[in-house]
Formats: C-alpha cells, sequence, structure tokens
C-alpha cells in the first residue's frame, strides 16, 4: 500500500476552519492529478504579483525523494504556470513560507541533510537561494511565525519509534535567521495525537491556533485543532479544541487530511487515499533504495 495526496485551495480565510460547519467544502480548487506513481502534499501559498502561487511536496515513487515544485493561478483560480521551485540532493517537504517585508522565504523540510535551513527567494517562486541555518538538528516539519514580538518555531524531530509523530518541540529567536534558542520544556507536548506540525499557526478571536496531525490511526490521518495558551520563553501549554476528519473533501480520498494552512483569506489542504495496487506495489518493490 502506498499513500496518495492529492492539495487543494480553499477561497476562504482559516478561521472558518473554526466554525460549527468548518471549511466550505463545495468550494474547493483542486490542484492537477499527478498520474501514477506521484503524489503532490503540504501546500503552503501566497500571493504576489496579482498570482496566487502554491508551493507543495511533489513526489515520485519511482525516485523516491521529495521537490518543491509551484503551481501559480490567477484571480478566478485558473491554473497559468507551474514547475520546479528547489531541488536538492535529498528529501525535501513541508515548503513552509515566511514574508518579511518585501523578501519571501521558505522553510523546507529537508531532514535528511541534518540540519534546518532557511532559503530566499531570488525569483519567486522558481530561484531560491540559501540564507541560513537555523538548526543543526533534523527537523520536522518546522513552523515559524511571529508572535508577542519574537519569532516561534514549532516542530518535530526525526528519530527511533516515530518519534516525528509523538514530540512536538518549539524555539525562539529575536530574528528570523536567529539565534535560535530551544524552549526550556522540550518537548512541549507528547502523544500521536498532537505533536507533529501541520500547517501555518492562525489567530482566531483573540486566540493563537496551531493545526498538528493526529497519528493515532496512522500518519497523518486527520487534523486536531490547539489552542496554544501560553507561549513564552519559559511556558508552554495548548489543548486540542477542534478535530477535522479527512472524510467529505474529495471522492476516495479518506484516509488523510494532513496540511491546513493560511495563504491570506484562503486556505490550502490536502487529502490522502492509499493504493492498494498489486502491480503497484510489486514495481516500487522492485525499485533500488
Amino acid at each position: 500500500m502506498v499513500d496518495i495526496w492529492q492539495v487543494g485551495i480553499v477561497p476562504e480565510p482559516i478561521g472558518n476552519a473554526l466554525a460549527p460547519q468548518g471549511l466550505d467544502k463545495s468550494r474547493v480548487v483542486w490542484l492537477p492529478p499527478q498520474g501514477s506513481f506521484r503524489f503532490i502534499a503540504d501546500p503552503f501559498g501566497l500571493f504576489h504579483d496579482d498570482r496566487f502561487t502554491v508551493l507543495v511536496e511533489a513526489y515520485d515513487y519511482r525516485v523516491k525523494r521529495g521537490e518543491i515544485h509551484y503551481y501559480s493561478y490567477d484571480r478566478d483560480w485558473a491554473l497559468k504556470e507551474r514547475g520546479a521551485a528547489l531541488k536538492e540532493p535529498f528529501h525535501l517537504s513541508y515548503p513552509l513560507l515566511i514574508r518579511q517585508g518585501e523578501d519571501i522565504f521558505m522553510l523546507p523540510e529537508a531532514y535528511q541533510s541534518g540540519r534546518l535551513t532557511l532559503y530566499k527567494a531570488i525569483e519567486f517562486p522558481k530561484a531560491w537561494q540559501p540564507v541560513a541555518v537555523l538548526l543543526d538538528e533534523p527537523a520536522v516539519d518546522a513552523t515559524i511565525f511571529r508572535h508577542q514580538r519574537r519569532w516561534w518555531m514549532l516542530y518535530a524531530l526525526y528519530g527511533d519509534d516515530g518519534r516525528d509523530t509523538r514530540e512536538l518541540h518549539a524555539a525562539f529567536a529575536d530574528s528570523l535567521t536567529g539565534p535560535w534558542r530551544r524552549h526550556p520544556q522540550n518537548p512541549v507536548r507528547t502523544g500521536r495525537e498532537s505533536s507533529r506540525p501541520a500547517g501555518s499557526p492562525f489567530e482566531h478571536d483573540g486566540q493563537l491556533h496551531f493545526p498538528t496531525q493526529d497519528c493515532t490511526a496512522g500518519y497523518g490521518s486527520a487534523i486536531n485543532l490547539l489552542r496554544i495558551d501560553r507561549l513564552t520563553p519559559d511556558e508552554f501549554s495548548a489543548g486540542i479544541v477542534k478535530r477535522l476528519p479527512p472524510e467529505g473533501w474529495l471522492d476516495g480520498f479518506d484516509k488523510g487530511l494532513h496540511t491546513l494552512s493560511d495563504g491570506g483569506g484562503v486556505t490550502l489542504i490536502d487529502v490522502k487515499r492509499v493504493e492498494r495496487t498489486p502491480m503497484l506495489r510489486r514495481r516500487l518493490e522492485a525499485m533500488p533504495s
């Protein structure tokens, strides 16, 4: 069995996920299907030069290494351009986007490199250059945001026994490029129910919320939204306020939902189906690792 993910754009604010009815599943603009052996996941996006551009992990099971690709849409949600944004000799995913003034940064997961590297757009979204190493650790799904005049990072760590699905870590800094200081309570949260980051933190009714993966029934099976009640250099406390299941978004894709990200009045999600075709499994098993 292999996981196949698909990405959708919901043209409404991320805070609507907390409403009783949730986000409007009938309004989703789905990114193009990827064909056999491939999927796209981990969407992050923003408006730039009158286009809405989505960055995703693009994964091909025949290559077994993720790349970052882009899809640019006009205001009527017509796809205008697509292509490769960033390739490295190691796996890339979770292309978190950060806007600071006129600059656009990307913080992709690259745990196989053993470090967390920040990239700056030289020609958005096609060309990027590394500008800083934020952590010398195999950080997973690191999520950076501003809160109370500081930069904050919530992230998981790669390790034995699915460590990346059962520990949430935090760090903080005065500058985006660091130095970053690890939170003294790390891991600030444990358990597979709500420890792995799953998208953009956002404020709703004056309170900070953060999407996390529910991995209790398997990787990325749903999203649990945390309300973060305390976030200081000495304290962290949070609790689950809502669960977002994968059902009802896209026919056949009801086995997982593991990204909820804010594109500035637009929300991005991804959903999963499980491919059980015996022929596919045999071909993948025959491929070299």
